[in-house]
């Protein structure tokens, strides 16, 4: 089993940090420092609460001075690249937001975002002062290096993992809109990715301004291109009408001219029908297209999994998308793992399995699921 995130902050690494300070400012207290932070609480601490301990380390053994205190870790930030030294940024965030300091503290975060990220603290200044910050992201949006521009548009994530939510910008994402304007050509795929998941959250409480900037971006360069795919995903999976339109996605409705649905023939098989919590079953399905011209076509499987409390929830799985010829037959298997995992577990009772095409249920089955006998 891999180690936890959370053990990247083992004692050598710690050693090796306080070392590094040390060269920078010889009154700093090596072993005081690493009593600080490996205190009676640390094995319990997940990876955040890790970072933040470091940091309250860091406040308490560097210069009482904020001013001071950065100008030690300016002689060592170069050497600490990568997610471990998330607390140069968490250090800003802890000892930087009074109004007096927040030149120097923004300065700071977008110097430590180029070596690690300061997506997470900088929405403390968000929450702050969102106007400020709206245009501060803007002008980031400009910056020659990647990660800097990155930071535009990850540090204002409605809903960033991970991070603390930004509200405001969840019933008002307008003030994002022209961040990501700015952004949706950026050479950078590491950029590109942040401007489409942005697009992402946003969906999820504004469909329609994700919508309509599709629709006004497409088409016009290849990396935008990619963008709004990447960012209309949740649309997609919730078979939204107008983005399934402007993708090409084939109309699943009876047509008015010939009544023929987009499937004629639709089949799912799930072998075996009952099965313990663990095992794995295989899912076989097969379809055929109506005749006539070809059909860009999502398939998935979908499961309604069984929660505690009896009530199901259902979750879809993508088997393929693409285009299918008119008169076009389609089959495949797929096998599915009822073994618990970290983000779901699993409840015995009966399990509905469908079939979708372009977000409608076109097949159906049922598995037993049932709970492995004690031994």
């Amino acid at each position: 089993m891999a180690e936890p995130l959370k053990a990247i902050y083992d004692g050598l690494f710690l050693e090796r940090f306080a070392s590094l300070v040390k060269t920078a400012w010889s009154p700093f207290d090596e072993a005081l420092f690493i009593e600080r932070v490996r205190d009676e609480s640390w094995e319990q601490l997940e990876l955040k609460a890790r970072t933040r301990k470091i940091t309250e380390a860091l406040g308490a053994s560097l210069p009482q001075s904020y001013e001071e205190a950065l100008a030690v870790l300016y002689q060592i930030d170069e050497k600490c690249t990568g997610l471990p030294y998330l607390f140069f940024p968490d250090f800003v965030e802890v000892y930087g937001m009074e109004p007096q300091l927040w030149d120097l503290s923004l300065a700071a975060l977008k110097r430590f975002t180029e070596r690690s990220t300061s997506e997470f603290a900088i929405r403390a200044f968000i929450l702050s002062d969102p106007e400020r910050m709206a245009q501060q992201m803007l002008e980031w949006a400009d910056h020659p290096n990647e990660h800097v521009r990155r930071l535009a548009s990850e540090g204002i994530r409605p809903r960033l993992p991970w991070a603390q939510a930004l509200p405001l910008f969840k019933r008002d994402p307008s003030p994002i809109v022209p961040i990501l304007d700015k952004l949706k050509q950026d050479p950078s795929l590491y950029v590109r990715k942040s401007v489409a998941n942005n697009l992402n959250d946003i969906a999820k409480d504004h469909p329609d301004l994700v919508t309509q900037l599709a629709a006004a971006w497409i088409g016009k360069d290849a990396k935008t291109d990619w963008i709004i795919r990447h960012g209309c995903r949740t649309l997609i999976k919730q078979s939204n009408p107008q983005i399934m339109a402007l993708f090409g996605y084939a109309e699943n409705e009876s047509t008015e001219e010939d009544g023929s649905s987009l499937v004629v023939t639709a089949a799912l098989d799930v072998e075996p029908s009952t099965i313990v919590i663990g095992d794995e079953v295989a899912l076989r399905y097969r379809l055929q297209v109506r005749e006539g011209a070809p059909a860009k076509l999502r398939i998935e499987y979908g499961i309604a999994f069984v929660k505690s409390g009896g009530k199901t929830s259902l979750k879809r799985f993508l088997l393929s998308d693409r285009e299918y010829a008119g008169g076009a037959s389609a089959s495949g298997t797929r096998v599915h793992r009822f073994a618990d995992l970290t983000t779901r577990k699993h409840y015995s009772g009966l399990h509905r399995i469908t079939l979708w095409v372009n977000g409608r249920e076109v097949a159906e089955s049922e598995l037993l699921v049932m709970e492995a006998e004690a031994t």
